[in-house]
């Protein structure tokens, strides 16, 4: 019989409670921020710390929001800047770019963990995520990181309901990876790519749009993907102008509004990653 929700995050209690001290690579996401309230319950504010690495290709929307949960719950923070950019086979931007950037994240955090004492580094890696490409993820393992909502069998969709019973405001939030995910393979990783993404991401929610939102960017064209059911609303011609000049004014010289929808791992796709 399978485990419910609640029932794995008992699970998670009692794993926190065999690897206390534990340091958790915090980001703000769905997943990182339930992992990070959930030990903050189990164990205490002396006994785990979430430490944010900052670079270009972190949003600074996401930052706000990892910022504002740690506050919220009482969850001791540390920030740390990582230079993936200046990496040149993370900035070539290949398939496998994750592990380049993950081995920079980990190979700062797990030293900065240990010299304070947390001999226990994890991430917050769900079960639905190894089903998926996650380069990523061979990084962590290198470096001891472990990954408890995976081993316990947590999905996305258990993490938003416990999520939602905590309180924690990320339960509905969309997904937000890194702004490297909407440049294609091949195409280079350059902070002012980077800007040009998160200023037209930034425009659009202020239009309004609050789910899942990818801005993908293919040189001066910016190929906008939505949710399925907020097509319509903006292929709506005033709409659609409306966001047209938004993003256009991030610079970008020609939008396209994807009418496929939102799909999550699109790029990979794109180039052979995973299936369709």
């Amino acid at each position: 019989m399978s485990l419910t929700a609640a029932a794995r995050e008992h699970s998670l209690e009692d794993w926190l409670r065999d690897h206390a001290r534990v340091a958790i690579g915090f980001s703000g996401g769905v997943d990182s921020a339930y992992l990070a309230v959930v030990a903050r319950r189990t164990l205490g504010p002396d006994d785990v710390l979430a430490v944010i690495g900052r670079s270009a290709s972190y949003p600074a929307e996401q930052w706000a929001t990892a910022r504002n949960v740690a506050a919220g719950f009482d969850v001791g923070v540390v920030e740390l800047d990582t230079d993936e950019l200046n990496d040149p086979r993370y900035a070539a931007n290949p398939s496998n770019r994750c592990y380049f950037c993950k081995t920079e994240l980990w190979s700062r955090l797990v030293p900065l963990a240990q010299a304070r004492g947390f001999a226990t580094v994890v991430d917050g890696t769900n079960a639905d995520d190894l089903s998926d490409y996650r380069p990523g993820a061979q990084a962590a393992r290198e470096h001891g990181v472990l990954s408890p909502l995976a081993d316990l069998g947590f999905t996305k969709a258990d993490i938003r309901e416990q999520s939602r019973a905590l309180g924690i405001p990320t339960w509905s939030q969309p997904s937000s990876p890194c702004l490297s995910s909407r440049i294609p393979y091949g195409t280079a990783v350059t902070p002012q790519r980077l800007g040009q993404v998160e200023e037209a991401e930034r425009a659009l929610r202020a239009l309004g749009i609050v789910d899942d939102l990818r801005v993908r960017y293919h040189d001066d064209l910016a190929r906008v993907e939505l949710r399925a059911e907020a097509l319509t609303h903006w292929l709506a011609p005033e709409r659609f102008a409306q966001l047209r000049d938004v993003v256009t004014s991030a610079g970008f010289a020609r939008v396209a509004l994807d009418l496929r929808g939102f799909r999550s791992g699109s790029l990979n796709v794109l180039h052979g990653v995973t299936a369709a």
